[in-house]
């Protein structure tokens, strides 16, 4: 979680979320629409109770804290470690969630074990204050803990991304959501980022407690995703309409 100042985003002109414009909710000027989507500032760290593997399939009990979960009913999205998962019962501090066979190739959960700790963040309401960022709960890629460094006041990780393909996004200064939880980017290397950690989000989190090697979900900012392709696009459309125009025998 980061330490900038909380932050509120103009209105959603378009949701994907809204079958139709009588559906889309009336927001007064600096409030988000938001449906089924995250702010990035975990709520605290839940116990992984038992795990029930399936062809395909694995059933998953959670227990949170007390009371953090006794308005939530079947069908709401809660994140558990940045990973948008549906609620399939409800067992009075304990919650019960199918994970589907590309969720838990994808990302984390797939380690599950009883015990464990995880994070969670229940789903934004509509008009809700953006203290993190926009995350959306879909992971884009795992990475792991290169290193661990402990100073007296802060927490230095460095995270390795194997698919190198993901790190045109990650930029220094900017945004990033690992294990569902909204950090800011220090530096950046070919496969490498680190994030810096204050107390309270070592408190809350499962970062307080992670080591080399454990694995993370990575959500890219999609602001950043979508100005990355874009100019990309722009650039490799302008450069064919370039060379169309230079001759054969000037290409040679």
């Amino acid at each position: 979680m980061k330490s900038s100042l909380n932050r509120r985003v103009s209105p959603t002109l378009s949701c994907s979320y809204c079958p139709s414009l009588a559906a889309r909710p009336r927001l007064a000027r600096g409030q988000l629409c938001i449906r089924n989507m995250f702010t990035g500032i975990v709520q605290g760290m839940a116990t992984v109770e038992n795990v029930d593997r399936k062809d395909n399939l694995s059933q998953v009990g959670i227990r949170f804290p007390e009371g953090k979960v006794s308005d939530v009913k079947i069908g709401a999205s809660v994140a558990i470690n940045g990973t948008c998962l549906t609620v399939t019962e409800i067992l009075g501090d304990s919650l019960r969630f199918d994970v589907m066979v590309e969720t838990l190739r994808a990302t984390n959960l797939g380690l599950l074990e009883t015990g464990m700790k995880v994070n969670y963040e229940r789903s934004a309401k509509v008009g809700d204050e953006i203290g993190g960022h926009n995350v959306s709960g879909h992971v884009h890629v795992t990475g792991e803990v290169q290193s661990v460094e402990d100073t007296a006041n802060n927490r230095k990780l460095v995270f390795h991304v194997p698919d190198s393909k993901w790190m045109k996004y990650i930029m220094a200064k900017g945004y990033i959501a690992v294990n569902g939880c909204s950090l800011t980017i220090g530096e950046v290397q070919d496969t490498t980022f680190s994030v810096y950690l204050i107390p309270e989000t070592l408190r809350v989190t499962v970062f307080g407690s992670m080591k080399v090697a454990d694995k993370v979900n990575i959500e890219i900012e999609t602001q950043t995703q979508a100005i990355v392709d874009t100019t990309e696009r722009v650039v490799a459309s302008y450069l064919a309409k370039a060379q169309a125009l230079v001759p054969a025998a000037v290409q040679v």
